[in-house]
């Protein structure tokens, strides 16, 4: 029997606040809240990946945690309504790459602890 990984279904990523969070990651970027069992942990959707929010326990240090990258249409005008919505524009989006056959675009926010979120489009 082989082992074998498929789709990423939950992340974890570890914030200073969980509350604050939650608004960002609800409220500016419109994920869908799911449940807060605690006040130091709640979940949301997004597609298919669950996002967990979590204070530090006892591994994870706030602010330095893997970037999130959200699949999206129309990059900029995204990008430009989350920041309208209250989320920091850490870099406005641009060509990261042409590949054969589109071209990867890129933009980045960051929330409330300084997290990396980034936003990728696939333009054909």
């Amino acid at each position: 029997m082989t082992a074998t990984l498929s789709t990423i279904r939950q992340i974890a990523i570890t914030v200073s606040n969980v509350d604050a969070a939650l608004a960002f990651y609800r409220d500016a970027l419109g994920l869908v809240f799911l449940f807060q069992p605690a006040p130091t942990l709640a979940f949301l959707q997004a597609g298919d990946v669950r996002l967990m929010l979590t204070t530090p326990q006892g591994a994870g240090a706030v602010g330095a945690n893997s970037i999130l990258y959200f699949s999206v249409q129309d990059i900029a005008a995204t990008q430009a309504t989350l920041v309208a919505r209250g989320a920091t524009e850490e870099r406005p989006p641009q060509m990261a790459a042409r590949m054969p056959d589109h071209e990867l675009w890129t933009g980045f926010l960051r929330d409330p602890d300084g997290n990396l979120v980034g936003l990728l489009e696939e333009k054909r």
